[in-house]
C-alpha cells in the first residue's frame, strides 16, 4: 500500500467522509478512507436521529452501518490508523500514520469535531440519555418537559431559545454574572417567559436515575452554594474542538478556533486538498450537512484529477 498513489484519501469515517468515500467510489475513484476509532462520528453516539431523510427511529447504528457498506460496494477501501503526520503540497500528498505511510492526488479532510465538555459529574456517562450536546438534533425529545443549557454565548443563547420552542421551560446556567457578545440575541433571551436565568453557576452533577437524567446539582461559584434543579434534559453549549492538531504548522488555512477554512465546493488554499463535515468552519453541523460536504469535496477532488 506505501507504493500505491491513489487519487483520494479520505481522512475521517464519520457521516463526511463516509460520504466521500461512498461519492469518490462511485465516481471509479482510487479512493482509501482512513480512520482512527469508531466509525460513525459523533452519529454513532446518538441514540437516535430523527431529522436525518429517510430515517427510522431507532435505526442510528443500520444508517451509519450501511454508509459505510455502501462506499466499500463501491470499492473504498477501508482502513484502520491514525494519521500522526501530513505532507500537503506538492501533485503528491503523504499521509504517515502509527500502521504506514499513504500517498494522494487529493486529500479529503473530514476529521471531524467534538463538543467541549462542561466537565461535571456524569456528563459523559449521561451522554445521549438526557444530556445533549444539540438543540438540533434532540430538542423534540423534550417536548413539554423542562431543560437546563449550559453556557453564556452567542450559540447557547440561541440554542436556549430554540429549546423554547419544544420545551415547557428553560433555565440557562451561566457562571458569570453577566452574558457577553450579541446584545439582541441576548435581549430576546431576557423577553422569553419560558427562559430563566441560574447566574453565578456552574453545574457539579447531572444526577445519575438508573441510567437516565433524573436532575442537576448546581453550585453558585460565589457562595458555594450547592442546590438541585429538576430537569428532564441538560444541553451542553461551550463550544467545539475540531480535530485539526495533526495540521497545526502546515500551511493549511484554520481559522482562529483550529477549523479548516473552506470555500463552497469545500477546497482549502492548498491545491488539492478539501475539507468535508464537522472539521471546517460552517454554520450548521448536522449529520445531513456532513454528507453533503463529502459528496462535495470527493465531486470536486475527481474535477481536479480530470483537469489535471
Amino acid at each position: 500500500m506505501e507504493n500505491k498513489i491513489y487519487d483520494t484519501i479520505i481522512i475521517g469515517g464519520g457521516p463526511a467522509g463516509l460520504g466521500a468515500a461512498l461519492y469518490a467510489g462511485r465516481a471509479k475513484m482510487s479512493a482509501l478512507l482512513l480512520e482512527r476509532a469508531k466509525f460513525g462520528g459523533q452519529a454513532a453516539t446518538t441514540s437516535e436521529i430523527e431529522n436525518y431523510p429517510g430515517s427510522i427511529q431507532d435505526e442510528t447504528a443500520p444508517q451509519i452501518a450501511r454508509m459505510k457498506q455502501q462506499a466499500e460496494n463501491f470499492g473504498t477501501e477501508i482502513v484502520k490508523d491514525e494519521i500522526v503526520k501530513v505532507e500537503l503540497e506538492g501533485e503528491v500528498k503523504t499521509l504517515t500514520g502509527k500502521n504506514g505511510e499513504y500517498k494522494a492526488r487529493t486529500i479529503i479532510i473530514a476529521t471531524g469535531a467534538n463538543p467541549r465538555l462542561a466537565g461535571f459529574k456524569n456528563e459523559v456517562e449521561l451522554r445521549g440519555k438526557g444530556v445533549s450536546y444539540c438543540a438540533t438534533c434532540d430538542a423534540d425529545f423534550f417536548e413539554e418537559l423542562d431543560v437546563a443549557v449550559v453556557g453564556g454565548g452567542d450559540s447557547a443563547l440561541d440554542e436556549a431559545i430554540y429549546l423554547t420552542k419544544f420545551a415547557e421551560k428553560v433555565t440557562v446556567i451561566h457562571r458569570r454574572d453577566e452574558f457577553r457578545g450579541n446584545k439582541s440575541v441576548q435581549e430576546r433571551v431576557f423577553a422569553n417567559d419560558k427562559i430563566d436565568i441560574l447566574w453565578d453557576s456552574v453545574v457539579e452533577e447531572a444526577i445519575d436515575n438508573d441510567g437516565i437524567l433524573g436532575g442537576l446539582k448546581i453550585k453558585n461559584v460565589k457562595t458555594n452554594e450547592i442546590s438541585d434543579l429538576a430537569v428532564d434534559g441538560c444541553f451542553v453549549f461551550v463550544g467545539y474542538n475540531p480535530t485539526t492538531k495533526v495540521f497545526e504548522g502546515t500551511s493549511l488555512k484554520l481559522s482562529d478556533r483550529g477549523e479548516i477554512i473552506t470555500d463552497e465546493d469545500m477546497r482549502t488554499n492548498i491545491e488539492g486538498v478539501f475539507a468535508a463535515g464537522d472539521v471546517r468552519k460552517k454554520s450548521l453541523r448536522q449529520v445531513i450537512t456532513a454528507t453533503s460536504d463529502g459528496a462535495i469535496a470527493a465531486t470536486q477532488a475527481e474535477h481536479y484529477i480530470a483537469n489535471k
